[in-house]
């Protein structure tokens, strides 16, 4: 997938919330900046999430996030990769050390603009994160990366509590938790 193989799924994507909806322009903007995919460009940029599932979509596989101390999916930047599904894939392989990832939909399955905070040489800027839906063996080992405090497949009905109020991820497990396509 490039750009604009991307730009033409934001064209056609329809969310029924209206926080996601109210970005879309947005990330099809950004996909026309030389710099989209790359950290680059200081105002913001694109990057690529895993949300990951157990094929009997009960539980979801979060993240304690080490630099922002928060439970989330996994990913990360896309660091000049045009092909954000790769990104998201890799993120996932990467920080979980999950073999059994499958992507279930190579459509958008959700989209997040978020800030993220000032670091020592690094100005608070956005992140336009594409997300993707895949599948993984609840069963198989974790290897946690050095870039989680910890890492847990999480029972649906848990979500809430581990996380806390974060609408992003409510929403992907409301889409989840209602998509037609999954069960």
């Amino acid at each position: 997938m490039d750009r604009n193989t991307f730009r033409h799924q934001l064209e056609i994507y329809r969310t029924p919330y209206e926080e996601e909806s109210a970005f879309i322009s947005d990330f099809a903007e950004l996909t026309l900046d030389p710099l989209a995919y790359k950290r680059e460009r200081l105002e913001g940029h694109f990057t690529a999430s895993a949300w990951i599932v157990n094929e009997r979509r009960t539980h979801t596989l979060l993240t304690l996030h080490r630099k922002l101390g928060r439970w989330l999916q996994l990913g990360g930047h896309a660091d000049g990769n045009e092909n954000l599904i790769e990104v998201a894939l890799k993120e996932a392989e990467e920080e979980s050390g999950l073999k059994s990832l499958k992507l279930v939909d190579s459509s958008i399955f959700d989209l997040d603009k978020h800030i993220i905070p000032e670091r020592p040489h690094v100005p608070e800027h956005f992140h336009y994160d594409v997300r993707y839906l895949f599948e993984a063996d609840i069963n198989e080992p974790l290897i946690m990366s050095n870039e989680s405090i910890s890492l847990a497949w999480i029972t649906f009905d848990s979500v809430v509590d581990m996380i806390g109020y974060n609408p992003s991820i409510l929403r992907m497990l409301e889409k989840t938790s209602k998509s037609e396509i999954l069960l």
